[in-house]
């Protein structure tokens, strides 16, 4: 099995497959600017309905993580940090991922990451590295 693949849908479409050009894609508020994650048809800040997924930078900091150590399924490799970063375009504005391309105990509170993008099938799920300085 090894690490599963998300359902796809109307609204989150561009979010699981922006990758694919190598651009996270986030729900954005046309009439507030609000951003928001996980991608929904009505903007949680003005109730509006323009709402729409827009390319953003992908630089992010790790706000929390945990390591993981079980072997769930044969397929996977062990350990690995499971986070949660927050987006540099807004405060609040958090996604669930992997931090990959570093050894587990480098990974810290705080700490820069980029977007990267992991392929499985049509989906491009973003995961983070540590970012460049």
């Amino acid at each position: 099995m090894g690490w599963p693949t998300p359902a796809i849908d109307a609204h989150n479409r561009a979010f699981w497959t922006g990758g694919r050009d190598g651009r996270l894609l986030i729900a954005c508020c046309g009439c507030c600017g609000a951003w928001t994650h996980p991608p929904v048809p009505r903007c949680p800040s003005c109730a509006s309905e323009r709402v729409e997924p827009a390319p953003v930078s992908g630089r992010a900091q790790v706000y929390s993580y945990t390591i993981n150590r079980q072997r769930w399924t044969p397929e996977l490799e062990v350990p690995y940090v499971i986070a949660i970063v927050e987006l540099a375009e807004q405060h609040g504005l958090r996604l669930l991922t992997n931090i990959v391309g570093c050894a587990v105990e480098q990974v810290s509170i705080g700490m820069a990451v980029e977007v990267d993008f992991a392929q499985r099938g049509e989906v491009f799920v973003p995961v983070f590295r540590r970012a460049a300085t």
